[in-house]
């Protein structure tokens, strides 16, 4: 018998707080859209471009070893050693874009390298 008893208690504990509806004053939801209002207008004015840099070691690298490439091609004299080593550097060329990639998927190289510019040039 205690446990229905307490059962109805507990029932009705738990309709009474879903009945209960607290609403925010309509001052304080005024206050509140005000100020956010005030922060979005701030935020406007603080304007900012965003440059990512991720792409930047990846050229880097393709440039250097296909630099490499063609070195080796016009100085080397033997077509077979030369045309190897220009391989080798392609390759390595080709290695840097697909660790670029895997870092923009994996690493979040975006997000991470990033330059903000102000409206005035300003870094930030």
């Amino acid at each position: 018998m205690e446990n229905k008893n307490y059962e109805n208690s507990l029932n009705e504990l738990i309709r009474a707080s879903m009945d209960l509806e607290d609403k925010p004053s309509s001052e304080l939801n005024i206050r509140l859209k005000a100020e956010l209002y005030q922060k979005e207008a701030a935020m406007s004015k603080k304007r900012t471009h965003s440059i990512s840099l991720w792409f930047v070691p990846m050229i880097l690298n393709f440039i250097l070893f296909s630099l490499f490439a063609v070195f080796a091609l016009l100085v080397i004299s033997n077509p077979y050693i030369s045309k190897l080593i220009a391989g080798i550097c392609m390759y390595m060329s080709l290695a840097g874009i697909c660790i670029t990639l895997l870092g923009v998927k994996r690493a979040n190289l975006k997000e991470n390298v990033i330059i903000h510019i102000q409206k005035r040039g300003i870094l930030a």
